[in-house]
């Protein structure tokens, strides 16, 4: 395998490289929708090579926005936004998947509408809000017969996104957003069939993959994860092994073939990259990874057998022809915080 020349690679078909454009928020998308901006910033990544590209995150229902100007896909006009961006990824070459989003507590009435933010629990999240510089809000703990309605907001999402022609979707179940306020211990404090052991921590997650994949072909659905990360020292889930031993053959029995392990940013080696050789394993499936590698670092990687894909966040908002640069050797862009300002 070679991360930079074209691959056949089941499910995505024909791709580019085996470079994924990681999801990362920009907060550029005025009133929840897309526009000519973002569909000129997505097709240079498409245009320099990149294999697949996975949205920002896109919010699925008001109630699950945690962010200033982050598009929704919770209605019909909201996804036929994209569908200049998609034409534009797909005339450069590329592929193109929505990340369904749905931040949870991760949030504030100020950004849902003035609806208040669900949750596995009703215990907020610390520290500030970022996005207003307040406390996160009091979430509200989802019961057991609000849960497929929130299941349902994801699979009407996903169906909006394929009908309006992207490629697939990624169902986002990391970096403490709503589905990991289920897997992990230390936020979910329920007593019911949604809390306390591992079996019943990962119920949530698997139902609602199944009620996507009731909705939509199992060969457009990715589902991405963060079972380790650095979050001020490392952060593990846990129950770590039992979790990854209950979760992946839950996933894989549902007829999911695509998985995304993110460690969001973080050192690979000591977060996602340690257990990519167990999940390669036991995972029968395309498998994504990667954290700010080199070139070199990514290569090895493939090589080793331990991913499909390499994804690259921070690295393609420097570098939108950061494939060519591999290709070539040349010097790749460092980022720098005040490109985030733009949309370039």
């Amino acid at each position: 395998m070679n991360l930079t020349t074209p691959a056949d690679l089941p499910l995505l078909g024909a791709v580019q490289s085996r470079v994924v454009m990681a999801p990362m928020t920009r907060g550029f998308a005025p009133d929840h929708l897309a526009t000519a901006e973002m569909a000129e910033y997505y097709r240079k990544r498409a245009a320099g090579g990149v294999g697949l590209i996975l949205t920002e995150g896109t919010i699925v229902h008001p109630e699950g926005d945690g962010y200033r100007n982050v598009p929704h896909i919770a209605t019909d006009a909201q996804a036929e936004s994209w569908a200049p961006v998609i034409a534009a990824v797909h005339g450069a070459g590329g592929k193109i998947f929505s990340q369904l989003w749905h931040c949870g507590r991760i949030s504030h009435a100020e950004l849902t509408g003035g609806l208040q933010p669900v949750s596995s629990t009703n215990r907020a999240a610390g520290g500030l809000n970022r996005q207003n510089d307040k406390p996160f809000g009091e979430p509200r703990a989802l019961s057991a017969a609000e849960m497929p309605t929130v299941y349902g907001q994801f699979a009407d999402a996903a169906v909006r996104a394929l009908a309006v022609g992207f490629d697939g979707v990624q169902l986002h179940m990391g970096h403490g957003y709503l589905v990991d306020q289920f897997f992990d211990s230390r936020i979910n404090d329920r007593s019911d069939a949604y809390g306390g052991s591992v079996e019943n921590r990962c119920r949530f997650a698997i139902e609602l993959l199944a009620a996507v994949l009731a909705r939509v072909p199992a060969d457009a659905v990715m589902v991405r994860i963060s079972p380790s990360r650095e979050m001020n020292g490392l952060y593990d889930w846990p129950d770590l092994e039992a979790m990854l031993a209950h979760l992946l053959p839950a996933f894989a029995g549902l007829g999911l073939r695509m998985l995304d392990l993110s460690c969001a940013g973080s050192d690979y080696a000591k977060t996602a990259g340690r257990l990519m050789p167990a999940v390669r394993t036991a995972w029968p499936g395309l498998l994504l990874g990667g954290a700010s590698l080199t070139a070199a670092e990514a290569e090895a990687e493939l090589a080793a057998g331990h991913v499909d894909m390499v994804t690259f966040g921070r690295a393609l908002i420097a570098n939108p022809d950061l494939v060519a640069r591999f290709r070539s050797g040349g010097a790749v862009t460092e980022f720098d915080r005040a490109m985030l300002g733009r949309l370039d």
